[in-house]
């Protein structure tokens, strides 16, 4: 049986993951506790006897253009510095193996609807903000707290894109408003990178199976469309949207605008994907991306 200690708790990630592996089929292989990071009381938690340490604790994105210099500290406290002091907390204790959830955040908040960006095992991370540069500076502090040798302390580092899924927050239910309530939408040929909550805790699941270390990028199968996902979403609850692509040069024309308006657009529309080498070069987790789009969207909103 393994033994699992949640860094984090009521986060979105931890609680998927804590019910993912205590469903009937996983029943006696898993052991999963969840410690609350807030405050100091955790400081007194003993981590020996853990396998792993499934660090989800952390800051989620915010408006970057209304947030202080002190809640931006605080970024950095908690992405950071808490992540580090857990690590170190985990190896001290014996535990063999600590995951830490990153995003593809490090690599910047550029897409653009005139141009495919493609994110190689290559591209360097290059923040845009302070969200991706607390996390980009977590991970160089947690690498080298690995352990190469055998049955040494092992960093697992998850570079995840979008993620969604039941009851999850943020971007997805932009357009989930959109698909229930709009009757067009345009059909804009853009692909983005995404992860549903389910395969995600599939990889994680194997992942501590595993007990391996190193630097990860789960994605979905396939490459989502905007327009496909939002057409998907209105018609699971019975809705028709039609998909029209009169829309595109104006999309086109306002994503050339630096301001907000324009932001807004390539955020929605453009494109941002990981390579699918790099989902290639994880077959030895073994197989995660167990759901595809369309049936993951159904399971999200069912």
């Amino acid at each position: 049986m393994k033994r699992i200690l949640i860094t984090g708790a009521d986060s979105y990630i931890g609680t998927s993951f804590e019910k993912w592996v205590t469903e009937p089929r996983f029943e006696g292989q898993y052991l999963v506790d969840t410690v609350d990071m807030r405050g100091e009381a955790w400081r007194q938690t003993d981590f020996s006897g853990y396998d792993t340490v499934f660090h989800v604790a952390g800051i989620a994105h915010a408006d970057i253009g209304k947030v202080t210099e002190e809640q931006k500290a605080l970024y950095y406290r908690v992405n950071c510095d808490l992540a580090v002091e857990t690590a170190k907390k985990a190896k001290k204790s014996g535990v063999r193996q600590f995951i830490y959830m990153s995003s593809i955040i490090v690599y910047g908040e550029g897409t653009s609807v005139r141009k495919k960006r493609v994110i190689t095992r290559e591209t360097k991370p290059s923040p845009s903000n302070f969200y991706g540069d607390s996390k980009w500076k977590a991970e160089q502090k947690l690498a080298p707290l690995s352990d190469e040798k055998k049955g040494g302390f092992r960093v697992a580092i998850l570079r995840p894109p979008m993620i969604y899924g039941e009851g999850c927050r943020g971007n997805y239910q932009k357009l989930r408003r959109f698909a229930l309530r709009v009757p067009v939408f345009p059909d804009f040929p853009n692909e983005r990178s995404m992860l549903y909550i389910g395969n995600l805790c599939e990889f994680v699941r194997k992942l501590i199976e595993l007990g391996e270390g190193g630097l990860y990028f789960p994605q979905n199968r396939e490459y989502v469309k905007t327009a496909e996902m939002v057409r998907i979403i209105a018609q699971i609850h019975d809705k028709r949207i039609y998909l029209i692509k009169c829309f595109n040069p104006v999309l086109y024309f306002f994503s050339k605008n630096d301001g907000r308006v324009g932001r807004m657009v390539n955020k929605a529309f453009g494109n941002l994907v990981y390579d699918k080498m790099l989902s290639d070069d994880e077959k030895r987790i073994g197989d995660y991306q167990i759901n595809s789009l369309k049936h993951s969207l159904g399971l999200t909103e069912k």
